[in-house]
């Protein structure tokens, strides 16, 4: 019996081994295809240089503390990739039977929308991994999150947060209130259903989600999320 046992295990470790490098394939393909069609910096360095481009020290303090506690609250406290996070996720979607949570860092989600494509497939997810370790390595925390929402899609056309800014508040960035910031926030998420411009009752029942994390995080006070609510 014991014997048995043994072998299965070894086989069951084998199996694992095999798997493991057959996703790190499929990743590391999918990173490497799309780094041929265009590297890395280059494709930073296009951002970077654009005239709306907006740096970490001219975003709204608020803005800031609202992405992160709501898309990555933990962001300066782990690397690239957030396993904790990601097994999180994993326990709240099977808990909920639903898949409300990704589990995906920042500098994840910039390896998607700078490197990679929106396509919800393996490969795409496996490949980001690669993205987000390559990007940390070139790129400080504050750098990424400046990609982050310099990239974003905030829903009407707002490619940004320089443009979101101006063209839902007319107001530059740094200019944001707790109101303002919030709301824009939760709009990337899914920008077709949370712009203001598309449902406005949604997009305040996202904000509500937005204050809730910021205040669960300690960014703001129960009175400051009531007095928006």
């Amino acid at each position: 019996m014991k014997k048995f046992l043994l072998k299965l295990f070894i086989f069951l470790i084998i199996l694992i081994i095999i798997a493991c490098s057959i996703l790190f394939m499929i990743g590391f393909t999918t990173y490497s295809k799309a780094l041929k069609e265009k590297p890395l910096l280059d494709r930073i360095s296009i951002i970077t240089n654009n005239e709306h481009f907006v740096k970490y020290d001219d975003l709204s303090k608020n803005y800031i503390n609202a992405v992160i506690a709501t898309e990555d609250h933990r962001y300066y406290d782990h690397g690239p990739v957030d396993y904790i996070g990601i097994l999180r996720a994993i326990f709240v979607n099977i808990k909920s039977k639903e898949l409300n949570e990704g589990g995906s860092t920042i500098t994840q989600q910039v390896a998607k929308n700078v490197i990679l494509s929106q396509e919800a497939s393996l490969s795409r997810k496996l490949a980001e991994i690669f993205g987000a370790y390559d990007l940390e390595k070139h790129y400080s925390k504050n750098e990424i999150l400046e990609i982050y929402v310099n990239t974003a899609y905030f829903g009407d056309g707002y490619y940004g947060i320089y443009d979101a800014s101006y063209g839902y508040f007319n107001k530059a960035p740094k200019d944001l209130n707790l109101d303002e910031a919030s709301m824009l926030a939760g709009v990337p998420n899914a920008p077709s259903v949370y712009a203001p411009t598309v449902n406005p009752n949604l997009a305040k029942k996202r904000q509500k989600h937005v204050l809730n994390k910021m205040m669960e995080y300690g960014y703001i006070s129960e009175n400051d999320a009531k007095s928006i609510k």
